[in-house]
């Protein structure tokens, strides 16, 4: 057989391709047209001939699960109420009562109602353990479907039944639904010290966060300029790239790049700039993050950590550096799905690598710096990448004792406030914590509480391991063994009492003065908190951070 000169060529050309490492790949969508054949078959012959009949949304449900499943934790499906859920998020906004609510104990309960909605105005209280809700049976129902029944249109009405402690009869209340306006900011307002500093708890990033933070600012700046500010991103998860980028515009000069992202696409790779006037440019700033700050709190905290604008202060971060869009697709449904990595100006990806787990990143704080990927912040100051946001001043929150979580897994905090407010307007003034505990104490004797230590199970297993023969041997040391734990109880009563004390009072303050109230008490025993105010109130060591 004979071949031309041109076959020949192409033929070399191609071994000589193969050979330098060029692989002709399959048509992407070649595959996807035969892969989604070959579902659909398999999804046909198991619907209509499988052994038992199955629920085919489900099993459908179940595929899409497993496929996302493959990929980052963000990239998920959601369903009608999710979406729901995610319009909340987005907007700032939904059509209620004005309660948030809560399970406590194995039953629904009022946590407490927005001020200045209709369940407020109608005398709907803290603690209200919710029973009916338009003559609906709710107590078994879970409290994301308690708030679908509360929620609706503006303007139409909802009838609930509460249970109040120390009234037998179900009190009813006729409930106007209203726009709520979810608010980000929660509380702010000046702290106890010798200079003037103000606080804002920022709680997320809806729509309106900057707005919210900037009329705060403005607010606690009106009498006389603030000396530090503190802005408390604690615990919140993130929201909307738009408003962190919005809040860094008030706390640094327009034109800085503050963020960009990059991804596959080129839609996807977006960079983002300060475009306003700041209105708190200069003085002292202070961020406290934790674990729990994720996402757009982890921009804010990242891009005034590298711009040398706030010192960063409590745990790291929790490192999520993912861009999600929402796409929305058929029947109410939609895929929040994963485009871009963020980065903060230092050039640091606030991405933990990735996705470790609490083991993980525990190993990996533990790498030597020189194996870590380094960046320098504008005054040059080295930061790291990998784990979230670092802070540049550590402050650990508290572990609770086993005692604590008992008691407020239980919920005899919120229940005991109940019993002990029935009935009155205000908080006895004459009354000091003291007095409270010792009636707590005669509570949880009522309640009959326990509550079982870690030396408590390790113990029950090692007893379970034991045969019959053992057992006996071992008894009188297993004895020896419970009178010491009940003797490491009595201790942790003692060792412990300062912190449910204190608890208690502010469970006590919020029903008679508000959440406003027990977060103002509560910033005064905030160590983290006040680690920032000393901070600022020692302005050599707040710029010896900034400018190493």
């Amino acid at each position: 057989m004979r071949f031309s000169s041109r076959f020949l060529l192409v033929i070399i050309l191609l071994a000589g391709m193969a050979g330098a490492g060029f692989i002709l790949r399959p048509d992407p969508y070649f595959l996807m047209q035969k892969n989604f054949r070959i579902f659909s078959e398999v999804y046909e012959n198991v619907s209509s001939s499988y052994i038992e009949e199955v629920d085919p949304e489900r099993l459908i449900r179940s595929g899409i699960d497993a496929m996302l499943n493959e990929l980052d934790p963000y990239t998920v499906l959601i369903d009608e109420a999710g979406s729901r859920q995610m319009d909340i998020v987005t907007t700032g906004q939904y059509a209620g009562v004005g309660l948030e609510v809560g399970a406590r104990g194995g039953q629904l309960v009022v946590i407490a109602p927005i001020e200045g909605y209709s369940a407020e105005r109608r005398g709907v209280r803290a603690g209200d353990v919710i029973k009916r809700v338009d003559n609906i049976n709710v107590t078994q129902m879970s409290t994301e479907d308690l708030q679908s029944l509360l929620r609706g249109d503006p303007g139409t009405t909802v009838l609930i039944s509460i249970q109040r402690y120390g009234i037998e009869e179900l009190l009813d209340f006729e409930l106007t639904r209203e726009t709520i306006e979810v608010k980000n900011v929660t509380y702010y307002g000046s702290l106890e010290s010798e200079s003037r500093i103000g606080y804002i708890l920022l709680r997320r990033f809806a729509q309106n966060a900057a707005e919210e933070v900037r009329k705060a600012i403005l607010e606690m700046q009106e009498e006389e300029p603030l000396d530090g500010l503190i802005l408390d991103l604690r615990n919140n998860p993130g929201g909307l790239l738009d408003e962190a980028v919005k809040i860094i515009d008030k706390f640094v000069p327009a034109g800085e790049k503050v963020v960009w992202t990059e991804g596959r696409m080129s839609r996807a790779n977006q960079q983002y700039e300060t475009s306003e006037q700041p209105v708190y440019a200069e003085k002292p700033l202070i961020i406290l993050q934790n674990s729990g700050s994720a996402s757009a709190s982890e921009i804010v905290s990242g891009a005034l950590q590298d711009l040398d604008r706030a010192v960063v202060i409590g745990e790291r971060s929790f490192g999520k550096g993912l861009v999600q869009i929402v796409q929305p697709l058929s029947y109410n449904t939609s895929l929040k799905i994963t485009t871009s990595k963020y980065y903060v100006p230092s050039g640091r990806s606030i991405q933990s690598t990735p996705f470790l787990t609490d083991e993980e990143v525990a190993a990996m704080e533990q790498v030597p710096d020189s194996l870590r990927t380094r960046h320098k912040t504008r005054a040059g100051r080295v930061v790291y990448e990998g784990i979230g946001i670092e802070p540049d001043l550590v402050v650990k929150q508290r572990s609770h004792s086993m005692l604590e979580i008992a008691l407020l897994q239980k919920s005899h905090y919120f229940f005991f406030a109940n019993e002990y407010t029935a009935g009155k307007e205000e908080l006895d003034p004459e009354m000091n914590p003291d007095d409270f505990y010792a009636k707590f104490q005669e509570y949880l004797v009522e309640q009959n509480f326990e509550y079982t230590t870690h030396a408590e199970r390790h113990l029950g297993r090692f007893k379970e391991s034991l045969n019959s023969v053992l057992l006996e041997e071992a008894e009188g040391r297993i004895e020896d063994m419970k009178k010491l734990i009940e003797m490491e109880k009595e201790r942790d009563e003692e060792r412990y009492k300062e912190h449910i004390k204190r608890e208690l009072y502010l469970e006590l303050i919020s029903r008679f003065n508000g959440t406003r109230a027990r977060m103002k008490e509560h910033l005064k025993t905030d160590e983290t908190a006040l680690r920032g105010v000393a901070l600022i109130e020692s302005r050599d060591r707040y710029f010896s951070i900034l400018e190493p």
